[in-house]
């Protein structure tokens, strides 16, 4: 029984999956607000120039080129994708298990994959700076390590409940030269407007983004660089489901089941949209499934135009939304605290094809099942990641009530190493 697949060099894909001429219908683009100056005819102004082009792209497969290849390379692409074979003998389940793990990185995480290509392209149109959000953090720091490696600045505007917790992330990203601010912040005019009324306000990513984006308007030679919703950043997140799919070809088995956690919908999207391509383009009968938090259900919100981000910078997007300034508690899995999902994501789930489950905010249920996970597999995941697991586990354990034999893939988007204080909170275990 093989335990792993690792792809060599040779085996690393060098185009991108767009999933956008397979959809079951057209995806509904970006609009105006019915008042305000056009945030359409604002994007050249907001976004990387090649990454606006495959926004809008209708290509089923980009080119990836060669300089990103190279970096992806470097940051230990190909990665493994697991049996989780000592998982499945303790939980008795007929399930076999696979997990991709995305935790080989030089950040932890998935980011990286569409932060090397944004920073990239970011230089190659002559920028010296980017800005961007982050939630748990993951993103900011992908982003901060992608700018040293391709020589831009960086500025992160941290959602500031996470900031507060999260300090060797914070000073991670500080070494590889990123300029860091707890969001809402004083260092842009809308983050002012809350930071003055509450000093102490927790922050939301719709809110950060607000920041970053104003920041980089400010600025003729910065960028902005988005982690996850919009359609070229989970095309770049498409090299990890590309991969899979030639590991499972390896293992001679195939999902039933492909689920990850959902936050913007990055690490989800690019791990299950060219399985479901399958589904689409080949009759596959494979089932989807994202995990989420009771905090931010946002594909069980409501399917329609919203802004992404809380200032109304951005266009209104066709989504699943809970409503752009819904506040929403502070969770240790931070990263699945947004309001909205991404279009292509949304479409999906309004065609029937993704389904949702959202855990209880007060992550025990998930964070213990995640410390199952590392008893048996050995890799601790990171708060966001847990939910993939808890689902995964979750999953299994009703194969073994059915006797179902279901194959189940799940994404590690990315290892907590740096979260600790996070299990701590939620599962009490220090002495």
């Amino acid at each position: 029984m093989k335990h792993i697949v690792i792809l060599t060099e040779n085996d690393l894909p060098t185009q991108w999956y767009n999933i956008i001429p397979d959809l079951p219908e057209p995806l509904p683009p970006p609009r105006d607000p019915k008042e305000g100056p056009s945030r359409v005819q604002n994007l050249p102004n907001l976004m990387i120039g090649e990454c606006l082009k495959q926004e809008f792209s209708n290509e089923n497969w980009i080119d990836i080129p060669g300089g990103i290849l190279d970096l992806y390379l470097k940051a230990g692409r190909p990665r493994p994708l697991f049996r989780a074979t000592n998982l499945e003998k303790r939980l008795d389940t007929p399930a076999r298990l696979y997990y991709k793990g995305e935790f080989y990185s030089p950040t932890g995480s998935h980011k990286v994959n569409t932060a090397l290509a944004q920073c990239w392209y970011a230089k190659q149109q002559g920028f010296e700076r980017v800005t961007t959000e982050t939630g748990a953090g993951q993103w900011g720091t992908a982003l901060a390590y992608a700018s040293a490696v391709t020589g831009l600045k960086c500025t992160v505007y941290w959602v500031r409940s996470v900031y507060n917790w999260k300090k060797d992330r914070l000073y991670f990203m500080k070494l590889l030269g990123a300029d860091v601010h707890a969001s809402p912040s004083p260092a842009t005019e809308f983050g002012r407007s809350l930071y003055d009324k509450n000093h102490d306000h927790v922050g939301s990513l719709g809110i950060a983004i607000s920041e970053g984006l104003e920041d980089s308007q400010k600025d003729p030679k910065a960028t902005y660089a988005l982690g996850s919703v919009l359609n070229h950043v989970l095309m770049h997140q498409t090299i990890i489901g590309l991969e899979s799919q030639k590991q499972f070809e390896i293992f001679d088995d195939y999902p039933d089941l492909v689920i990850s956690c959902l936050g913007g919908g990055s690490n989800f999207g690019g791990f299950a949209l060219p399985f479901v391509g399958d589904v689409l383009k080949k009759g596959k009968k494979t089932k989807f499934l994202a995990a989420q938090s009771q905090v931010a259900p946002n594909l069980q919100g409501t399917y329609q135009y919203d802004f992404a981000d809380y200032a109304e910078i951005t266009p209104m997007l066709k989504m699943y939304t809970l409503g752009h300034k819904t506040d929403m508690l502070p969770i240790k899995g931070d990263g699945l605290r947004y309001h909205g999902c991404s279009p292509i994501l949304s479409l999906l789930r309004h065609k029937g094809i993704i389904d949702t489950i959202a855990y209880p905010a007060d992550e025990r249920h998930v964070f213990e099942n995640a410390q199952l996970f590392m008893e048996t597999e050995g890799w601790l995941a990171a708060p966001e990641s847990a939910y993939s697991i808890c689902c995964a586990i979750d999953e299994a354990l009703k194969c073994r009530e059915t006797g179902e034999k279901k194959v189940i893939a799940f994404n590690i988007s990315g290892h907590g190493f740096l979260d600790l204080p996070g299990y701590e909170s939620v599962l009490g275990l220090r002495s």
